[in-house]
């Protein structure tokens, strides 16, 4: 069956002049009864169909969270406002502000004159600044420094951060992965690196090139696993190398430096910064209904509400595993 339209415009004179024009009229009253059968449909399904029309809802859609589990974080007003601006209160970056250093840090430069260092220090006390001062020291007197890390992030961040400091040219830095400028005055490395390398210096019968070895979180010598590279390297390392050694976490400091006295013939002295963490911690735990609170009260106790979803979660686990 052809189409009306498909007849309509094959039937028409093909050789007249006018062709456009004679089928104009046809062709309009053709649109008009299409476009108001197409009416007329809609309107019976908006009237006749009473689940249609309640799917078509005049209300304008509300914007969807595109969350995986669809739910939204509640307003912060009331005492939820409140706490959350106590907890987030004053994180940002600080002010800029002259640099003066800590009694700890002008100390541990002494010391590190005549003997070996530990600095006890919490985290973001500045202990990298008592190692960098060092470093620049010898490194205009020239001499050569070493400064070692436990992990390869940690390492390739302060090998940027020298590198800034004191010029590409003046540093290197050798992991398991990256060998740069090894010949540089001051080497950044991994602790397995820098004990590795001692131990090739005794099958060589060669010196390592260092006179300074700086062990970025010395307390990895407590670690089960890695914990002999540390002291390998405490026992390898030569006397004339002056060793400083930083960490946030040592409890028996006293003891540890007496050992390292001890085992390398060099005393070793301990400086510690009093006080608390200049950098204050702040726990806080995500809610399932994605409100940010406090983990801990102000009496230091776990937050009632925390403990009180953890107890009904373990009831809920107790009743399944009966059930089961």
């Amino acid at each position: 069956m052809i189409h009306p339209l498909t007849q309509m415009i094959l039937t028409s004179p093909r050789n007249s002049p006018h062709e456009s024009i004679s089928c104009q009229p046809q062709m309009m009253a053709y649109n008009t009864r299409m476009r108001r059968s197409r009416s007329d449909r809609s309107r019976g399904r908006n009237h006749g169909d009473r689940k249609f029309s309640k799917r078509r809802s005049s209300k304008p859609e509300q914007p969807r969270d595109h969350r995986e589990d669809g739910a939204r974080p509640p307003p912060a007003t009331g005492n939820y406002g409140r706490e959350l601006r106590e907890l987030l209160a004053g994180i940002g970056a600080p002010k800029p502000a002259p640099f003066k250093a800590d009694p700890f840090q002008l100390e541990a430069l002494s010391a590190l004159e005549f003997e070996d260092v530990l600095v006890t220090a919490p985290t973001g006390s500045g202990k990298t600044w008592i190692a960098r001062e060092e470093i620049r020291r010898l490194l205009g007197a020239g001499k050569r420094a070493w400064y070692t890390t436990p992990l390869k992030a940690l390492t390739n961040s302060k090998y940027a951060e020298f590198s800034d400091e004191f010029g590409a040219e003046q540093v290197g830095i050798l992991t398991g992965d990256r060998k740069e400028n090894s010949g540089a005055p001051l080497i950044v490395g991994t602790t397995e690196i820098y004990r590795n390398q001692l131990f090739d210096g005794l099958r060589g019968g060669e010196d390592i090139r260092a006179d300074l070895v700086v062990l970025d979180e010395a307390h990895y010598l407590a670690d089960e696993e890695r914990g002999h590279v540390w002291e390998e390297a405490i026992i390898l390392s030569p006397p004339r190398i002056r060793m400083l050694l930083l960490s946030a976490t040592i409890g028996n400091a006293r003891e540890f430096a007496a050992w390292i006295g001890e085992v390398r013939g060099v005393n070793c002295g301990v400086v510690a910064r009093p006080g608390d963490r200049p950098v204050p911690l702040r726990a806080a735990f995500l809610m399932p209904d994605k409100r940010l609170v406090p983990l801990l009260n102000v009496n230091g106790k776990l937050n009632s509400e925390i403990a009180r979803m953890v107890d009904q979660q373990d009831r809920r686990s107790q009743r399944s595993y009966r059930r089961g």
